[in-house]
């Protein structure tokens, strides 16, 4: 076997079965070793995420434990702080840790901008003037209201718990700096101007049109 070549006696086969899928753009070889003397191992056939190989044919430049970790954040697997400091370094991922994504550069240069801010979402201080501006136009507004309005501006890394969360991290951040404030109760929540402010400035009317 070993003269056939078909053993590999210097444990070079497994680096080879990495080259090969990179060579083919494709993700690279899972290794399950949950097991005692037994190794589960997983290749994949198909793309997986077009940026991840769209970026490996144009940066024919990146080292193999480069790519390796590249493959993780596109599979959507934790890697460390240490190896995410590694590749944002490299100005190859961005997003706070751990929900990462290829860097807008990479995606750029691939032809995948529109699916970079997707993944991004919109930024945070944009996030928040938009809901400012949607609770001067349309008090009192609804969590609920609220919900619609930015889930799909958010990161579609985040998973749909995480988005809820961020929302809820926004509405405490306008609230505590005194942006806008709850007349409804912490479960139904109505959120109004913390000025009291309508649109263009106008106070709200009652009584018959009187202040």
């Amino acid at each position: 076997m070993v003269n056939l070549n078909m053993i590999d006696t210097q444990g070079g086969g497994i680096k080879r079965m990495f080259e090969k899928q990179r060579q083919r753009f494709f993700p690279m070889p899972d290794y399950d070793l949950s097991e005692p003397e037994r190794v589960k191992l997983t290749l994949r056939g198909r793309v997986l995420d077009e940026r991840y190989t769209r970026m490996l044919m144009a940066r024919t430049d990146l080292d193999l434990g480069l790519i390796i970790l590249l493959d993780k954040v596109q599979k959507r697997q934790r890697i460390s702080t240490d190896d995410s400091k590694r590749l944002k370094a490299a100005s190859l991922v961005e997003g706070r840790y751990p929900n990462l994504l290829v860097a807008g550069r990479v995606a750029a240069a691939v032809g995948e901008k529109a699916r970079h801010i997707r993944d991004r979402g919109l930024d945070g201080q944009y996030c928040e003037d938009m809901v400012v501006a949607l609770v001067r136009e349309h008090q009192p507004v609804t969590r609920a209201d609220i919900d619609r309005f930015l889930l799909d501006k958010l990161p579609e890394v985040l998973t749909p718990e995480q988005k809820l969360n961020r929302i809820h991290n926004l509405l405490r951040k306008l609230a505590e700096t005194g942006v806008i404030v709850n007349r409804g109760s912490r479960r139904w929540p109505k959120w109004i101007p913390a000025d009291g402010r309508h649109p263009a400035g106008k106070s709200k009317e009652t009584n018959g049109g009187k202040r």
